[in-house]
């Protein structure tokens, strides 16, 4: 079994900080999502990872590179090539998108609030504290230090708010919080001043130049600036050479709120290179110089007229749109210069803290980081093309499908929400709980099952997606685990207190017995998977072996030195993994009841110091433990996570650690580095160094001559730890659910050269001699051999259709199961349907005894196949559902056609 596994995308929120409450401001605030420059893809921050969304194919992928914290704000060049990554630390990252690699890491010694890469793809932009400053973007080279300043730019007098560039790449723009606005020329004009445009009686939320175009005279002729008061400013540029038939200079009106100020000596007092000094010894720029001859005034001022604050703009250049958010989640589309209003639309009731617009002007991307909710909409159609939503305080507890191609999440809002493993995306959301969900389980592939709080056991159809029952006891009771047994027909769950476990029966809902014996809260349940017997593990350090259907005498009591938190069967139901809060791992024998072996994990999952923490990371070993354990499909190996940063694979008949995998990386989480800075550690505790962030304002008041603060304003970080981990029934990926949501790991799908069996005439040359003989059997032997995928598809699709049968009955049963592994990984992305199709048949005809008899060994591949299979039959149906009215329609026409002639 391979454990390559990668994180294939993080789910459970589309943007934001997951699981977000509590936490410090800085924190809390999502970064700004962009689209690529084809205007398909979206890129969307989600906590320390970024998000790749595509919207042609409706799917989502997680880059495998992490920030050190929370991202702050993202940036990418041109030409997709370069992805700049900054976090809430004020630590930068450059990654190649494309591959995903991190190519130089960086930190800034100010607060960086925004950044933006110039047209040209030569400069990026950073806010720097009050000043702005220009880097040389890296190019194709391989450097040691890719960041070369090239220059800063001062002049503004609070905090920068927003960095826009000219079209042609010469003029940079910042505006601030005190509401003025700021223009630079990139490289030195001689004889310019930089202008500053102050109108606005609050602060300037945004500010974007109007394309420079032949028809402008190639030079800037319009600004537009954006308050958070909701006044838009225009202002209009003239230069004394502009000829009297242009008309501008007659046209101007200058607006008596609004002041342009020109501070002299803007090469030496605002420019400064990056050795410090001043910028009159570079060369000018041509495309700048009629700068000195400009002059800016106010020429147009208009209103939204909302009764909200402005939170969110964007302007799209080539079509003349402008999009605003505000604070109520209301937004509105307008078009400049005449502001008319196009669109407005309620989003939410949450503030819109980021929009986006794509280069062909038709969708609108808005973000709300306190709800992780994003959504893209196409104005002109007025339909949405993406609406994602997290869960509101954090996911609990999780399950697979039985085909693996839903994943079900139950989170602390109550609410269940159905995710597709393919896409990435929540396609439902169930509302029915008044409570934090503890337990979900399918009970088939339409019908999932949840336990809750509130002391209710909920069934939910999921072809017309509501509750169609409800279970309760006599008592109310809370519920801390739920199980299924595997016909579907009896649902149990287990409570915190009176400490019982109670029976329903699925159809009826009737309660059909109450399970008694557990002296403490029953942690988890599980069924057999053959028969009816069922194991509870509870705090009272027993795990009982319960018989639904006999009943006879006392159940089977097996007793562990700790309180017992996890339990779980093996795929064929020989044996049995229990996890205790000393955390080791015992394996039962499932007959007789016997111990066979246990494993030690609290040394491998030890690790990390939480801020309140008295003690190091090593001496706190003892409040590591595994919370949730389960097998891989073919039983070897177990995996497990619990209260640490920690998920591990054990190898069960060997009892050694395989491989394991750190949940995440991102200190904006606690206990995820195992020593502390002492420089943030003062005599009351830790400094949260995220407080003097100077992002959002500070309105709390201090008493004269009192050390301590207002206790209403504490604040604390997220625990990263694992509340429950399930592998897929296709064995190529498993799920762990985390603070920062749903993580999904999967079979790294790069070419992987390992190769069983090699001869010297086992070569790629072989393979492509024996497809030109029409020797396909063979060809197909050896590239079983070699195990690289593309060759195998090769093979596969040259194949003639009526040559399968006669192909697969070549095949023995040790390349049997990679072989079904590879049509099925052919088949998800194929549209050759049919000819794919006709190999799985011809397989299970051919092959189908020898896999009935070797169960366990063929299953993860079976299950693999069938949920391609299954994946296709979905979307034909969908989409001959979709055409069946049309089909109709054209068969009616058709035969009025024919009735005529």
């Amino acid at each position: 079994m391979k454990f390559n596994y990668k994180l294939h995308r993080l789910c459970g929120s589309a943007y934001g900080v997951p699981n977000a409450t509590n936490t410090t401001s800085s924190s809390t605030s999502g970064g700004n999502i962009l689209y690529t420059s084809s205007g398909n893809v979206l890129l969307s921050p989600v906590s320390n990872r970024v998000q790749v969304i595509d919207l042609l194919t409706h799917t989502a992928t997680t880059l495998s590179c992490e920030a050190r914290s929370n991202i702050k704000t993202i940036a990418l060049s041109p030409d997709d090539r370069l992805l700049l990554i900054v976090d809430v630390d004020n630590h930068a990252m450059l990654v190649n998108f494309h591959r995903s690699v991190i190519l130089h890491r960086f930190s800034f010694k100010r607060n960086v609030r925004i950044c933006e890469f110039s047209p040209c793809g030569l400069y990026f932009a950073v806010s720097y504290g009050n000043h702005i400053q220009v880097w040389h973007a890296p190019g194709l080279r391989r450097e040691f230090a890719p960041f070369v300043l090239h220059r800063t730019y001062t002049g503004l007098g609070d905090g920068v708010v927003d960095i826009q560039w000219s079209s042609d790449s010469s003029v940079v723009m910042a505006c601030a919080k005190n509401g003025t606005t700021r223009i630079w020329s990139v490289q030195t004009v001689e004889g310019y001043e930089p202008a500053t445009l102050s109108g606005h009686k609050s602060g300037v939320v945004g500010a974007y130049f109007e394309k420079i175009s032949p028809g402008t005279g190639n030079r800037l002729r319009k600004v537009y600036t954006i308050s958070g008061d909701g006044t838009v400013v225009s202002w209009s540029c003239s230069y004394s050479d502009d000829s009297e038939e242009d008309g501008t200079k007659n046209n101007l009106i200058e607006s008596s709120n609004a002041a342009v100020s020109f501070f002299g000596g803007g090469s030496g007092n605002d420019l400064f290179t990056s050795n410090g000094t001043a910028a009159n010894d570079e060369s000018s720029s041509p495309q700048a110089d009629h700068l000195v001859k400009a002059k800016w005034k106010a020429t147009a001022r208009h209103y939204f007229h909302q009764d909200t604050d402005v939170t969110a703009t964007n302007f799209s250049m080539e079509n003349n749109l402008l999009i605003v958010g505000f604070a109520s989640g209301v937004f509105g589309l307008y078009e400049l210069p005449s502001m008319s209003n196009i669109h407005t639309l309620s989003l939410s009731n949450q503030v819109i803290k980021t929009v986006a617009i794509n280069s062909t002007g038709e969708w609108l991307a808005f973000g709300c980081p306190s709800t992780q909710q994003l959504l893209v909409w196409e104005w002109r159609s007025e339909t949405y093309i993406i609406k994602q939503r997290g869960h509101a305080f954090g996911m609990k507890c999780m399950a697979y499908s039985s085909d693996g191609v839903v994943v079900a999440t139950g989170g602390e809002d109550g609410s269940i929400k159905l995710w597709n493993t393919s896409s990435g995306f929540c396609y439902c959301t169930l509302k029915s709980h008044t409570a934090p969900i503890t337990a979900c389980v399918f009970s088939n592939s339409s019908v999932v099952l949840s336990a809750s709080y509130d002391g209710t056991v909920r069934a939910h159809d999921l072809h017309r997606y509501r509750n169609f029952r409800t279970y309760t006891t006599p008592t109310p009771c809370q519920f801390t685990s739920l199980a299924v047994d595997p016909s579907g027909e009896v649902i149990v769950a287990g409570t915190m207190d009176p400490f019982h476990i109670y029976t329903w029966s699925m159809q009826s809902g009737k309660l059909l017995d109450i399970l008694t014996g557990h002296v403490g809260p029953v942690s988890e349940l599980t069924f057999h998977p053959t028969r009816g017997t069922l194991a509870s593990a509870s705090w009272d350090g027993t795990v009982k072996i319960w018989d639904l259907y006999k009943r006879e005498g006392e159940p089977e009591s097996i007793r562990h030195a700790q309180d017992v938190v996890c339990v779980s069967f093996r795929p064929d139901g020989k044996e049995m993994c229990t996890g205790t809060i000393g955390g080791l791992l015992s394996v039962w024998n499932v007959e007789d009841c016997s111990l066979i072996c246990e494993i030690d994990g609290k040394k491998d999952i030890a690790g990390g110091r939480k801020m309140n923490d008295r003690m190091t990371s090593d001496s706190n070993a003892s409040s590591r433990y595994f919370t949730s354990v389960c097998y891989s499909a073919d039983g070897s190996c177990v995996l497990a996570g619990g209260n640490s940063k920690y998920i591990c694979i054990y190898e069960v008949s060997q009892q050694i650690l395989v491989k394991k995998f750190q949940v995440s990386f991102n200190r904006s989480l606690d206990g995820i580095l195992d020593q502390l800075n002492s420089k943030l550690l003062g005599d009351g505790g830790p400094i949260d160094v995220n407080d003097a962030s100077g992002d959002e304002a500070d309105f709390s008041s201090n008493i004269p001559g009192a050390k301590r603060g207002d206790d209403g304003t504490r604040k604390s970080k997220v625990e990263v730890l694992t509340s429950q981990v399930a592998f897929s029934s296709t064995g190529r990926e498993w799920a762990a659910v985390s603070n920062e949501g749903l993580h999904v790991y999967s079979l790294d799908d790069d070419m992987i050269f390992d190769p069983i069996a090699l001869t010297e005439e086992i070569t790629p040359g072989a393979v492509q001699s024996n497809l030109r003989d029409g020797k396909h059997s063979t060809a197909l032997l050896i590239s079983l051999h070699l195990n690289e995928f593309a060759l195998v598809q090769q093979v596969l699709e040259e194949t003639p259709y009526g040559s399968i049968p006669h192909v697969v009955k070549t095949i023995g049963p040790e390349h049997l199961e990679r072989l079904m592994q590879y049509i099925s990984k052919c088949m998800t992305g194929s549209p050759h349907l049919e000819f794919y199709m006709q190999w799985c048949l011809h397989l299970l005809r051919t092959h189908g005894n020898n896999m009935e008899k070797n169960r366990s060994s063929y299953m993860r591949a079976f299950r693999s196949m069938h949920r391609s299979v299954q994946i296709h039959h979905d979307e034909l149906k969908r989409i001959s559902n979709d055409n069946r009215y049309t089909l109709d329609f054209m068969q009616d026409q058709t035969q009025i056609t024919l009735d005529r002639n």
